[in-house]
């Protein structure tokens, strides 16, 4: 009785802990079911971004672009083909789709209309769909040069299904911008964004026309800034899909403004590969501008060929990094040559700013107006100096290298030095008719030598930093430096000048 009277307020404790733990068991239970089921309505609000309103303003600018070009039409009589042995004339297109069915358009051209038109010997030819957008509300429209190049004649589709009739304004090879212009006035534009501000993973879409098929919507993220697949412009990388038809159109970012205008693709297969550029828009204007003014764009020259800088040569040379752009030939008669630039110098400023690769001087100089006097700091056998020269204008490039003379191999007892080379001193007439003070010339190339790419008939400038004399002095340089280092050699092959790095294996 005793025990009863004790043990029951114990049970009766232990009963009551038991229902609280079990009473918050089913309320975390009913809460996590609430969870759960209200995940899919939240999944279903996240599934992605919603262009529709972005694309409800900035799709009317969009406009698809056409060009034809006139060809002669020569009669062909194929024997139970169409047009038959009557010896009526045979449309080409015609014969493609008696090959292959009627719904075959041709080869990589969009389908033209069931009739060409002609006028006289003359057949207008489809040549090429792109795509276009206004940047102003009286018909001007940036596209891609490749675009329109070639082409005798522009129409310019509309959404609202208008088609235009275009002319050319300008249109510049180089940044492949152009310029075109329709006719008329209220025409909807799109507002110019700042590609600066553009960030690695926002979103960003393309309107065009891949394959002809217009006013198509593609999305993706920015993938890089600043790539370099061109001598003028740092483009933007993304991963939108886009396709031929796709170029000249433009890259949108989320508050429905324009910042590039899509124009390559990197692909092995001739389509989409998930990795697209884009001019930025900033770039375009400025040579839009110029365009709308003269026609052309004028860049600044300097007369110089350009390579990067590689670390090993940096190293070599004794700069604290690989930066700058390297002289690897001066073109005669240019600025850079009444300046004293020589092939070998390593500039490493233009006006102050920095030069962190050959691509920044190209686009600071072509960005600068022809006649403009500037400054270039550069690095010549470990020392820096100044120069300043008066900017010349940019025109089409040649190509300055020439064919190496390949001597004979040197017959005796003579053997390549430790490097595994065998200079000879130049002659007079050689020096002039280069124009250098001094150098050695490669009879022969063989172990590090050959492996670094040196070959008879290259030309040694400088060994690390210091100027090769003659082959006497070649040869103490050599003795007297730790081959167990790099070896950086300053080579001239034709016209071009460049460093060479030599690793000999001891």
């Amino acid at each position: 009785m005793i025990l009863t009277t004790f043990l029951t307020p114990l049970f009766t404790a232990i009963s009551y802990r038991r229902f609280l733990v079990q009473l918050r068991f089913i309320i975390s239970g009913a809460l996590g079911m609430v969870f759960i089921i209200s995940q899919p309505v939240q999944a279903q609000n996240s599934i992605g971004p919603d262009f529709t309103e972005i694309v409800e303003k900035a799709d009317p600018a969009v406009v698809n672009i056409r060009t034809t070009e006139r060809s002669r039409v020569r009669a062909q009589t194929i024997p139970g083909m169409p047009g038959g042995p009557n010896g009526q004339e045979v449309d080409p297109l015609e014969m493609f789709r008696w090959f292959f069915g009627p719904n075959i358009p041709g080869p990589q051209r969009p389908m033209p209309s069931p009739r060409t038109p002609r006028r006289g010997g003359e057949e207008i030819l489809p040549r090429g769909v792109g795509s276009g957008f206004f940047i102003s509300s009286d018909g001007y429209i940036l596209t891609n040069h490749h675009v329109v190049e070639g082409a005798d004649e522009i129409y310019v589709t509309l959404t609202d299904k208008r088609e235009l009739k275009a002319k050319v304004i300008g249109s510049d090879q180089r940044t492949d911008v152009a310029l075109i212009k329709v006719e008329g006035t209220g025409f909807p534009r799109l507002v110019i964004g700042d590609p600066n501000r553009l960030k690695k993973g926002e979103w960003v879409i393309a309107i065009g026309s891949p394959f002809g098929l217009e006013s198509t919507i593609t999305a993706g993220v920015v993938s890089a800034k600043g790539r370099d697949t061109g001598d003028f412009l740092p483009f933007i990388q993304t991963d939108v899909a886009v396709n031929p038809g796709n170029s000249g159109g433009p890259l949108i970012n989320s508050r429905a403004e324009v910042v590039g205008i899509n124009s390559q693709i990197f692909t092995r297969s001739g389509g989409y590969q998930g990795v697209s550029f884009a001019i930025p828009i900033d770039e375009a204007i400025r040579v839009s501008d110029q365009l709308k003014i003269n026609g052309k764009v004028a860049r600044g020259k300097i007369g110089i060929s350009l390579d990067d800088v590689s670390k090993e040569v940096a190293e070599s040379l004794g700069l604290n990094k690989a930066q700058g752009a390297l002289v690897t030939s001066v073109e005669r008669g240019s600025p850079a040559e009444k300046s004293g630039i020589e092939a070998g110098d390593i500039i490493l400023r233009f006006e102050g700013r920095s030069i962190e690769k050959a691509a920044d001087l190209r686009r600071l100089a072509g960005n600068t107006k022809p006649a403009t006097k500037v400054t270039l700091q550069l690095w010549r056998r470990g020392a820096v100096r100044d120069v300043s020269l008066v900017l010349g204008e940019f025109e089409v490039e040649r190509s300055t290298a020439s064919r190496s003379d390949q001597p004979a191999k040197p017959k005796g007892d003579a053997k390549p030095n430790e490097l595994g080379l065998l200079v000879a001193d130049l002659s007079e007439a050689k020096r002039s008719e280069l124009k250098i003070k001094s150098g050695v010339l490669v009879e022969d190339s063989d172990g590090a030598a050959s492996r670094a790419g040196i070959r008879p008939g290259d030309i040694l400038l400088s060994f690390n930093n210091q100027e090769i004399l003659n082959a006497k002095q070649f040869t103490e340089l050599v003795n007297k430096a730790d081959l167990k280092k790099p070896i950086a050699l300053l080579v001239r092959r034709g016209e071009i000048v460049n460093f060479v790095v030599i690793r000999p294996i001891r």
